[in-house]
């Protein structure tokens, strides 16, 4: 799948753009995606995010949610991976799990939602994806979306490719794998999709092409539901 550029996203004039909480957004991956694919985002973080590419709040999540929530058109949600990784399980390290108490409140609001993890993570009837359903990136990296709209899910190519040893830059024949202090962040970016963040926004981060993807599908949706409800009136 081929994203759009910039170019085109902004060239849409003066229709109106559906908004987007980004939660837990990092440095912006994800809200790329979904910018990419129609919507105005913004973003919230606990963190410092001085490199996210759109209107941002640092703060709690939750407590963001909580107040602004229903301001929003859509809702992402991708709270902390930590406590499903290889590595937490590894090191026996103890992480917070977010995922249930963002998913109670998102169903309150009655909006659509995703919420995004790493594979292992408690999500509900998950789609997964993967870089090599997209054209142009080079890494795996799978991650779950859970969603309250429906999301068709991709063809999953076999992994051809071979994944260059962790941390290390890729050969010219391999995916890489961006994750820890990782060398080679310029061939991270491209690999990702990613051109605008340094090492700690890329570990962290998913390629854009996966929300847009998923973008795509919830605006198409949105619009649906829009038409069937003024049908109804």
């Amino acid at each position: 799948m081929k994203p759009l550029t910039l170019d085109e996203v902004e060239g849409v004039g003066t229709v109106s753009r559906p908004r987007l909480l980004d939660l837990f957004c990092c440095a912006g991956g994800t809200g790329m995606g979904y910018h990419r694919a129609g919507f105005d985002v913004v973003g919230v973080d606990i963190n410092p995010q001085p490199h996210y590419p759109f209107e941002f709040h640092q703060g709690d999540a939750l407590e963001y949610l909580a107040a602004h929530g229903h301001e929003f058109d859509a809702i992402h949600a991708s709270p902390p991976c930590q406590a499903f990784t290889n590595a937490r399980k590894l090191q026996g390290n103890t992480h917070p799990d977010l995922i249930a108490p963002v998913r109670a409140m998102l169903v309150a609001l009655e909006l659509p939602w995703v919420i995004e993890n790493v594979v292992g993570a408690p999500l509900i009837s998950p789609v997964l994806l993967c870089g090599s359903m997209f054209d142009g990136l080079r890494v795996y990296r799978h991650r779950l979306f859970e969603a309250n709209f429906p999301i068709a899910v991709p063809t999953h190519p076999s992994h051809v490719a071979k994944n260059t040893k962790m941390g290390r830059p890729p050969k010219a024949d391999e995916f890489m794998h961006v994750v820890g202090h990782f060398s080679g962040v310029p061939e991270a970016r491209i690999a990702m999709g990613i051109e605008w963040m340094g090492q700690s926004g890329l570990r962290e981060a998913i390629p854009p092409a996966y929300t847009e993807y998923i973008g795509r599908q919830l605006t198409d949706w949105l619009t649906t539901t829009e038409e069937e409800t003024t049908d109804a009136a």
